[in-house]
């Protein structure tokens, strides 16, 4: 709490018209559903294109008056935290708050929406409309911003990111594994070598993990189902789909990380007699 307490004093004291990721509102008694996620848009590519951690949207203060007046914004802390599910219905992506957290100043209750920055060559749009920031006023993005933001995929390579909270735990033991057969049958005049180094030795070297921290390879390649929540907002998914002669759809299955078991996975679908056409599909990575 006295962390939150720190931020939000560190918020206000910032001028605010040189800050597009910075929004306060006082938010009384209640708040536009709509403008909620008109600001989610624009603070989220604000953040990205100012290379900020998180964007901030604070109920509970006048810029006018440059004092705290208090929010009775969705009083009951269940329904201010389903907001998450409702903002993320109409988001590009399904993008949400990180976090809303709820503080007392004074005696007087204060919400600061924690929100993401737009993913790296993605801008994030608020019922199809891409919002960003002019000064102090809500507008739409800007074209050479949104133009920003998907060239930025040209100039990262996303996959070599690293997750820093994601670590070794979060990689599926079998997958590893399976991974090292992949090397080994490349590198066969290594095989002796190749087995006697230790897991993290093998996945610097096949270049899956850096300096032993996990990236985004190692989470979609080899990581457990569950560890895909490291590349949120980004979707991995690939999707198997079996079709008659008609090309009318008789079966799918989608498939989640470890991708280096789906192909086997795959295969074991396509053994079903009667049918002779198979669709593999992947679903991009974003």
């Amino acid at each position: 709490m006295d962390d939150l307490k720190k931020i939000f004093d560190y918020l206000i004291s910032l001028p605010r018209k040189e800050y597009g990721w910075l929004e306060l509102k006082e938010a009384k008694n209640n708040f536009d559903f709509d403008d909620l996620g008109r600001y989610f848009s624009a603070l989220s590519n604000e953040a990205n294109l100012s290379n900020k951690d998180f964007a901030w949207l604070i109920f509970g203060y006048s810029e006018k008056m440059k004092e705290i007046v208090g929010t009775n914004f969705r009083n009951n802390s269940e329904n201010l935290h389903q907001l998450k599910y409702e903002i993320a219905e109409y988001t590009s992506n399904k993008m949400t708050f990180t976090e809303i957290h709820e503080i007392s100043v004074h005696n007087k209750r204060i919400i600061l929406f924690q929100i993401p920055p737009a993913p790296q060559g993605i801008p994030v749009a608020w019922k199809g409309h891409y919002y960003g920031r002019d000064g102090e006023s809500l507008v739409g993005l800007k074209i050479d911003e949104i133009e920003r933001i998907r060239s930025q995929h040209f100039n990262s390579d996303w996959s070599s990111l690293v997750c820093e909270k994601a670590t070794i735990d979060d990689l599926d033991e079998d997958a590893v594994k399976l991974a090292r057969e992949c090397y080994i049958t490349k590198h066969k005049s290594m095989e002796k070598e190749i087995n006697e180094w230790d897991t993290i030795t093998f996945l610097n070297k096949a270049r899956i993990t850096i300096n032993g921290k996990m990236t985004n390879t190692a989470i979609i390649l080899i990581g457990k189902p569950e560890a895909e929540i490291h590349i949120k907002p980004a979707i991995a998914q690939i999707s198997w789909i079996l079709k008659d002669h008609n090309n009318e759809m008789l079966d799918y299955e989608h498939f989640h990380p470890p991708f280096i078991k789906i192909p086997q996975k795959c295969l074991k679908k396509s053994e079903i007699e009667g049918f002779e056409l198979v669709i593999i599909k992947k679903t991009k990575v974003v």
